[in-house]
């Protein structure tokens, strides 16, 4: 692993040790780092003892790379939690008149307060400049000089506009609505931003009032502290990470607050929440199929009791190996939990697929009822094959319950078995079969079919478009 991360920063092997602690301990970890191109973040996630899952997303979108920063006229740099200068644009460097490795070299005075006047130290002497800083992703801090009253006609002239800065901005008045918006603000917002627009007609989901959390900021409280709301978008749902600071214009207090597209990061943040949830439900199934395992073994062994007592011609025989068939594939079911919960393993064996099929059609022709017709069309040069036989039932039985709900007035169920081979691979979503021959099982019916939007949920673990009753049952 730290062969495969070395080309992309220095002392891989820190950050891996360090993140497969934090796994072992809480089950996952991630950490964002700054690479040499672009910041990335580093995921894990231990599976069982020493396998771990990792995973490496980039983001270069979220940190200005040296081009692209370059172009921008107002002077800013990057910085790391800590202090480190990791990256300044050529305004920024014109400025200083140097490169400087840290902020206590180039602020006379942290920590740094937003919409304030610091003191700069450059290599021709100390100048005064009004900041603005931005909170990013691990702790990153883009710092801006912002153009002031004070300086010459020809400068002001060379910096951006409040329209054109290069991160989306707001003005928010003490009454809670909007001053002005910048251009990358109304994209974000896909709202023209009119002066008198109200702030909470924008967003909405911080669980308090925006009006408190406005005034909040007006107060200094939770100063420079970010929240993730959501927008009001009929169209699409987006999610903002917003930082309020205070400045005066004139001898008016208002708010400035620097916008950042979130929705990817909460889009990421709810599907690790609910993977969790879906291993939380991995142990929950393998603690109750072992109990449930406990019972079915009681039910099974007196059942193989009664059947030694009981001839073939009995009247009692028949029904007796149903209960004993339906047990065992109760136990198979037990076996499919634990598979889940990742306890158990699956047995592939050798089979034949028409016995299988006919032992299972005993059993199909009682679930579908008496308006279903099963119908089972074998290919003649049927092979054996090679799969778990608990499994592969309980697939084929769940397709033909499945099939019968969908018909409500009745109609036709066709199985059918085919021999195919494949000259070439056969591509699928993520999953790819290489060439070969083949057996392929194949359940039709005349029912009412699947939405085409339902079609990409089917194999997500407990889907079902029936009703509460229907899916109990």
């Amino acid at each position: 692993m730290s062969q495969s991360l070395s080309g992309l920063f220095a002392h891989p092997e820190t950050v891996i040790r360090r993140l497969k602690k934090k796994a072992m301990s809480r089950g996952s970890a991630q950490e964002d780092i700054l690479t040499k191109r672009d910041w990335s973040r580093i995921s894990v996630q231990q599976l069982s003892g020493d396998a771990f899952l990792w995973r490496i997303e980039h983001f270069g979108n979220l940190v200005p790379k040296d081009q692209s920063a370059d172009t921008v006229s107002l002077p800013m740099l990057t910085a790391s939690k800590t202090g480190t200068v990791l990256f300044m644009n050529k305004e920024m460097r014109l400025v200083l008149g140097e490169r400087v490795k840290t902020l206590d070299r180039i602020f006379t005075q942290l920590p740094l307060r937003t919409g304030t006047k610091h003191e700069i130290a450059t290599k021709n002497g100390k100048i005064t400049r009004l900041i603005t800083e931005i909170s990013g992703s691990g702790g990153r801090r883009e710092i801006y000089f912002i153009p002031e009253n004070e300086m010459s006609e020809q400068s002001r002239l060379s910096l951006p506009s409040f329209d054109e800065l290069p991160v989306p901005m707001l003005k928010i008045g003490r009454d809670g609505n909007i001053l002005a918006g910048n251009r990358l603000a109304r994209n974000l917002l896909a709202d023209p931003l009119l002066p008198g627009t109200s702030v909470s007609e924008l967003v909405e989901g911080l669980g308090r009032s925006v009006r408190d959390w406005l005034e909040d900021a007006f107060q200094g409280r939770g100063h420079k502290k970010s929240e993730v709301i959501r927008a009001r978008k009929p169209e699409k749902e987006v999610f903002l990470q917003i930082t309020l600071s205070q400045i005066t214009q004139g001898e008016t207090p208002v708010l400035i607050a620097v916008l950042t597209d979130a929705t990817e990061l909460k889009t990421l943040e709810a599907q690790f929440v609910q993977s969790q949830k879906m291993q939380a439900i991995g142990q929950l199934a393998g603690g109750v199929a072992h109990d449930f395992n406990n019972l079915l073994t009681a039910i099974t062994g007196h059942c193989d009791l009664l059947l030694l007592r009981h001839k073939k011609g009995d009247p009692d025989f028949s029904d007796l190996t149903q209960i004993n068939q339906n047990a065992h594939r109760a136990a198979s079911l037990v076996g499919q939990l634990l598979a889940f919960s990742r306890k158990q393993n699956l047995q592939p064996e050798v089979l034949n697929l028409r016995e299988i099929l006919c032992d299972l059609t005993h059993l199909l022709d009682r679930l579908v009822g008496e308006k279903v017709l099963l119908k089972l069309i074998h290919d003649p040069d049927l092979p054996p094959i090679r799969a778990d036989k608990r499994q592969l039932e309980q697939v084929l039985m769940n397709l033909v319950v499945n099939a019968r709900d969908a018909m409500h007035d009745g109609g036709e169920i066709r199985i059918e078995t085919k021999v195919e081979t494949l000259k070439g691979p056969l591509r699928r979503d993520r999953a790819e079969v290489p060439v070969g021959d083949y057996v392929t099982v194949r359940v039709f019916d005349t029912g009412i079919g699947i939405a085409a939007d339902k079609l990409t949920k089917i194999f997500e673990p407990f889907y079902t478009t029936k009703k509460q009753a229907k899916a109990r049952g």
